[in-house]
């Protein structure tokens, strides 16, 4: 590394150690892209940053492709927003305490929950003692309170006496009855920010701080802030019919219009949340098993081994030296960003999981993607030597870009056949996908939908490996799982998906070089029957008589050879 570097970072590494109180500030970004200054209270942070948030061309509702699917019954429950309405068939008015009452005979577990959640116990963090490791809770108490008393939902030296089921299923802090079939609502992102305002604009900065400098993906993506737009905006989740089936996405992509993907309803246990296994739902799997590449790392053997030796309800910030922790987890790599910790887990995306994705590879050593690295070296700093970390996210850069380069042959190999119209039934038997999506070889469409030849085995196939196996190579190696980018996965698969795209074309060719050769054959072939002129005619004439006398002769040798025996 070139001393400028090794100096840049050295100050950096020095201001984050005197600066890192843990918490990180709202990025000045959110602030731009919301036209606030920094100094703007909660109030109107709120307002700015929820108006955005429901405005169908930042990401809300249900997309550009909405005419082409529908809604199912469980939809309400992934983008409550768009599809929630409380049931018809329960009437009942209630207060706040018949909640509780109530839903301790029809839901047990969730009321059980509850209790033990320090949303039901506000008082007993009012009197944590300094030393307690949750102490800091009273602080964030504090600033809920804050935020509330900007809104009007609190007085000015009012209390919040708890946050029970009205609360959050009605509206905060409120002392009217509330009808089952008018006024509940289930809760979305914006309603828990109405508390938690600070975890809220930082998860909401994820759409200003991944601007990609060409493009690569749109603006804000891939975050948790705006996954569920992904979604919709999937041409063949909307296009596919089974919409069951279809909705399995969803399932996952809903951080956008939800928190309790994350925190898990109704304890939102903080030891829950932080945690690895909090993350493993979503992350895992063919196209991004993060969880089975980090619990197969080092880092993840000492989290399972020595885990459960650590105090997980310190914060964040002071895991490592207040908490015990000897292992970086999901939390600890991701939220953190320069020495501090926010609910904005994008700041030092540089692959963002699919390297196959036009010109990420190519802005790998820009400044953009330096400067992350810088970040992430940092990161690793944490634990390691900068040296070490330096070279192993450059072995990680190296790894990714061997894999990819195998990947874009085998496409190539599939892209000529599709160009030569040599690929199975492609003229014969090629059904068109359902709209809005089209036709195209090795289309993403491929993996969810298929009818007759579409997509051929060949195609089906390099869709994985750019989907599926590449991913899986470069989540092995950042996770720091060495089968998880050779053997196991990654590179074997890779280059057993090569192996079959590079038979099959080879076949294709020479069955297609065959079927030429015949239909040359054909062409040239000429009927006993239909002789244009006396040359041919002649020719046949002789052929035929030349065959009468080999017959002839053949048959005066047999008679020849039969006479001793009769005798």
């Amino acid at each position: 590394m070139d001393i400028a570097r090794w100096f840049r970072f050295v100050v950096l590494a020095c201001g984050v150690l005197v600066a890192a109180t843990g918490r990180a500030d709202i990025p000045k970004e959110t602030y731009d892209a919301l036209k606030l200054d920094k100094s703007a209270p909660p109030n109107q942070l709120y307002e700015a940053l929820v108006k955005r948030y429901k405005d169908p061309a930042e990401g809300a509702g249900r997309g550009s492709h909405a005419k082409y699917w529908e809604p199912i019954a469980f939809s309400k429950y992934f983008d409550p927003a768009s599809f929630y309405k409380p049931p018809s068939t329960v009437k009942d008015v209630v207060a706040r305490q018949e909640c509780v009452t109530c839903h301790a005979d029809e839901s047990p577990v969730w009321v059980a929950s509850w209790k033990k959640s320090s949303h039901a116990n506000l008082d007993r963090i009012r009197r944590l003692p300094a030393g307690d490791p949750t102490f800091y809770k009273k602080a964030m108490l504090e600033e809920v309170e804050k935020n509330l008393r900007a809104l009007g939902k609190l007085g000015a030296n009012e209390p919040l006496k708890e946050v029970g089921c009205i609360d959050c299923h009605v509206d905060i802090n409120t002392s009217k009855k509330a009808a089952h079939n008018a006024d509940l609502r289930m809760p979305t992102a914006d309603v828990c920010a109405t508390c938690h305002l600070q975890e809220f604009a930082e998860r909401e900065s994820e759409r200003d701080t991944i601007t990609w400098p060409n493009n690569q993906w749109p603006k804000g993506r891939p975050s948790h802030a705006l996954d569920y737009k992904a979604n919709v905006e999937t041409t063949i989740w909307a296009g596919m019919p089974q919409r069951e089936i279809a909705e399995g996405c969803t399932a996952c992509h809903q951080n956008q219009n939800k928190c309790d993907t994350c925190h898990t309803r109704h304890e939102f246990s903080v030891v829950e949340s932080r945690q690895p296994q909090a993350c493993a739902t979503c992350h895992n799997g063919i196209d991004h098993n993060n969880w089975e590449a980090y619990s197969l790392s080092k880092h993840g053997k000492v989290t399972e081994i020595l885990g459960k030796t650590w105090n997980w309800n310190v914060q964040l910030k002071d895991a490592h030296t207040k908490g015990g922790q000897t292992a970086p987890t999901c939390q600890s790599c991701h939220m953190e960003y320069q020495g501090k910790y926010s609910h904005n887990m994008v700041r030092k995306v540089r692959w963002a999981n699919y390297p196959s994705v036009p010109g990420i590879a190519d802005n790998i050593k820009s400044d953009w993607a330096e400067k992350r690295l810088d970040a992430w070296a940092r990161t690793c700093a944490n634990c390691h030597s900068e040296r070490f970390a330096r070279s192993y996210l450059e072995l990680m850069d190296k790894a990714t870009l061997q894999g990819l380069a195998k990947y874009q042959e085998a496409h190539k190999v599939v892209d000529k056949l599709y160009a030569d119209k040599l690929l199975p039934g492609q003229t014969t038997n090629r059904p068109a996908p359902p709209p809005p999506d089209k036709d195209g070889v090795a289309q993403f469409f491929q993996l969810f939908w298929q009818k007759g030849n579409n997509p051929s085995s060949i195609e089906y196939t390099v869709t994985e490996m750019g989907e599926n196996d590449l991913p899986k190579l470069h989540v092995g190696v950042a996770h720091v799982n060495p089968g998880g980018w050779t053997y196991t996965e990654g590179w074997e698969a890779l280059g057993r998906a090569y192996s079959a795209i590079m038979s099959e074309d080879t076949k294709l060719r020479e069955m297609a070089a065959l079927q030429e050769r015949v239909v040359k054959l054909e062409a040239r072939r000429t009927s006993l029957f239909d002789l244009d002129d006396d040359g041919k005619k002649l020719s046949l004439g002789g052929l035929g008589g030349g065959m009468l006398l080999v017959g002839s002769l053949a048959l005066a040798g047999w008679r020849r050879r039969k006479k001793p025996d009769e005798g």
